[in-house]
């Protein structure tokens, strides 16, 4: 998928997308309204926790690759994606 925006996405995947992506840039401007949108797309706190974990570990990871100046493997393409796929 090459949009997760137009990729007809169903509304909880969506919703946590959304999250992430938010997590993601601007992690200072995450709140309760933030958490009550997953609530109400059907994620309970666990849900929550590991969405916020796996986001969090993601971007951690990136960090320490960037910050190391790692090359990503052959097999990663310019946009982060598997080479041959579409």
């Amino acid at each position: 998928m090459a949009d997760w925006q137009t990729a007809g996405l169903d509304e909880q995947t969506m919703a946590m997308v959304e999250f992430a992506k938010k997590l993601t840039l601007t992690p200072s401007a995450i709140g309760m309204a933030d958490i009550e949108k997953l609530r109400d797309v059907g994620l309970d706190d666990q849900g929550i926790s590991s969405c916020v974990q796996v986001v969090s570990y993601f971007n951690y990871i990136n960090r320490i690759a960037e910050g190391l100046g790692i090359d990503p493997e052959d097999w990663i393409d310019d946009n982060g994606r598997i080479k041959g796929r579409e």
